[in-house]
């Protein structure tokens, strides 16, 4: 009976997993055969070889860097289930064993992969709704000039309902893939089954062939063969929505298959129709079928787009958990999954970029030139902090890791040679802009650590305070007063501003300090940790991993446990809020300091973000120069 409800509740992840982990990659044909042979700076040549060379390039990438380096190998590099750049940054860093200028570098490097799935969550939503809409182009020439406008009003609605959460967005995602995986594959066979002799691209000798007849051709080829690959992160960073397992059951069991099928299928219309090169995909369906097609093209298209935005929210989730950047409007759209959450800021920002790539590139074929290099330079992170995982966790010695990811990375490192001949046609834009979001993310780091250095040499022993204070004349007031701190042994500021102005102390007094560890989750028996100081005084260690919602009230609750009963009506929260003022000659670039003083002034409240209630907060201010 147990296995039977494990067998059915695999069965149910790995639909779900359909409609979320595998939307980006699974509506790859829609633009990659399309882009290889018709690309406008350099189209390879129709022929028989070229053709059964580039499926055969297809096939054996989607085999070796999805079916063997994602689904076979990163996934196992889960941190306790959870997956994604971060996620495996965390990873690594958990490792005490690593120090120092290593860990400086693991940090660097994440921090840029995770900039660089900035600029994919941009182009994602915005070259596969348009290619998806291009298909009304194929049926009839009187809807070009509506295909723009068109895919604008598809993504302001997309964006414009991401406030109902992702759970009731989402909803019909699996049934709607497993059609349209279906569709993939049957258009696919039909294609096949009139020119059964494609199947001979399945060999490796022809991909071979087409790289030594015309290295350079080949090389230019590999940047947009990328294209297929598209979304292979995917399966790695929402990882923690499903497991490995259905992960791994619906990549084989169905969207593989179907992809490889219609791949073939579009090579062998080609060899038919050399002039279906102009949109490959839509040609291989018949008339009646063409307008249907294209919206549930459009509907894919649309989750593929769910699947990136989703991750886009975790990510910064999690970049603001690991301190790397400022606290933002989070809201939690579900009761039972922890990970379901809407940023609204994150979320009109990404609408107004993806307008923004749409209104300048136009056209799916215009923005492939810019998709790619942000996704290869991911991988390659993922494919370095892997190797250090195998190594150091998994026990790998070096005979084996190092062939098998130094043979990754060399693939990887192909990719990313080959999509950096596009950096003029586009292929800039995710690059400058993970590049500002990089130096967002380092900016705040950077500065939050001076500002904590300049607040800490300013601050008092709590020891020595809490042995001073204690005086006859000491007013007292009922209550508890918790003052939220990150340093546990110094005295919070807010503590001493209310001291001296207000010249009370409430019956109990608490010191919370939040910590964030290195692993996704941190179960409810190990939230707390009270330590009492005296008969007023309390240290409370507050502890949440880094895909946890912050709520520190809910947190308190579990210190009856230990002793400490608080009074929830009774208890009031104090904040201290630090204004920076940028000055010339601090240890960070004056230009740097007045982008972290923006970022602070413009980050969201720490009442907010740790949950507390608006009316039993106070806050008090400092400046601060750095």
């Amino acid at each position: 009976m147990s296995q039977e409800l494990n067998k059915g509740r695999t069965a149910v992840l790995a639909l779900a997993a359909l409609g979320v982990v595998y939307g980006d990659i699974g509506t790859s044909p829609l633009y990659a055969l399309k882009e290889v042979f018709g690309n406008a700076h350099h189209p390879v040549p129709i022929t028989a070889a070229n053709v059964l060379g580039i499926l055969s390039l297809v096939f054996w990438s989607l085999v070796i860097v999805v079916s063997f380096k994602y689904v076979a190998l990163i996934l196992r590099a889960d941190n306790r289930g959870e997956g994604g750049i971060m996620a495996l940054m965390a990873r690594v860093l958990a490792d005490k064993g690593i120090s120092g200028r290593t860990r400086q570098g693991v940090i660097l490097l994440g921090l840029f992969g995770a900039a660089l799935f900035y600029g994919d969550g941009l182009i994602t939503p915005a070259i596969s709704v348009l290619s998806a809409v291009e298909g009304l182009d194929v049926a009839t020439p009187m809807f070009t000039a509506y295909i723009v406008p068109i895919t604008l009003g598809i993504l302001v609605a997309l964006f414009s309902i991401q406030s109902q959460g992702t759970a009731k967005v989402g909803v019909a995602f699996g049934p709607v893939m497993i059609v349209w995986f279906a569709v993939l594959g049957s258009m696919g066979v039909a294609q096949i089954a009139s020119h059964p002799g494609i199947l001979a691209a399945l060999l490796p000798q022809h991909a071979l062939a087409f790289l030594a007849a015309d290295p350079t051709l080949g090389f230019l080829a590999m940047g947009t063969v990328f294209l297929a690959l598209t979304g292979a992160e995917a399966l790695y960073a929402d990882m923690g929505h499903f497991g490995r397992r259905p992960i791994r059951l619906a990549w084989f069991g169905l969207v593989l298959p179907a992809l490889i099928l219609n791949y073939f299928g579009q090579g062998a219309l080609l060899l038919a129709d050399p002039a279906a090169v102009r949109n490959p995909f839509y040609l291989m369906a018949p008339d009646w079928f063409l307008l249907p097609l294209v919206g549930l093209a459009t509907v894919a298209t649309v989750i593929a787009s769910q699947a990136v935005i989703t991750g886009v929210y975790s990510i910064t989730q999690q970049a603001i958990q690991l301190g790397y950047a400022p606290r933002m409007e989070l809201e939690h759209t579900s009761g039972s999954q922890m990970g379901q959450i809407y940023m609204p800021g994150v979320n009109w920002l990404m609408l107004a970029g993806v307008i923004a790539l749409v209104l300048a590139f136009r056209s799916s074929t215009n923005l492939a030139a810019a998709y790619g290099i942000a996704v290869t330079g991911t991988m390659i992170i993922t494919t370095l902090f892997a190797y250090v995982v195998a190594r150091r966790q998994w026990g790998w010695r070096r005979r084996l890791a190092l062939p098998v990811f130094g043979a990754l990375l060399a693939l990887d490192l192909t990719f990313l040679a080959a999509n950096s001949t596009k950096i003029h046609d586009g292929g800039w834009f995710p690059l400058v802009f993970g590049g500002a979001v990089y130096l967002l993310l380092t900016t705040w780091k950077a500065g939050r650590e001076l500002l904590d250095e300049k607040l800490d040499t300013q601050a008092l022993l709590l020891k020595d305070f809490i042995t001073g204070i204690e005086r006859p004349d000491t007013i007292t007031v009922p209550g508890t007063a918790v003052f939220m701190t990150p340093y546990p042994d110094h005295v919070p500021h807010a503590l001493l501003h209310n001291l001296k102005h207000n010249k009370v102390l409430h019956e109990q007094v608490v010191l919370a300090t939040v910590t964030v560890e290195s692993v996704p989750r941190v179960a409810d028996a190990q939230r707390v940790a009270v330590t009492r100081l005296n008969h007023r005084f309390y240290h409370v260690g507050i502890h949440f991993g880094f895909m946890d919602a912050p709520d520190v009230p809910t947190a308190l609750e579990w210190c009856s446990e230990q002793g400490l009963d608080m009074e929830p009506m009774a208890t009031s929260y104090f904040l201290g809020r630090e204004t920076v003022i940028p000055r010339v000659g601090a240890a960070m670039p004056y230009w740097r300091e007045a982008l972290f003083a923006t970022l602070c002034r413009n980050a969201g409240t720490a009442a907010d973000y740790f949950g507390l209630p608006p009316n039993q907060v106070v806050e008090l201010g400092t400046r601060v120069a750095l």
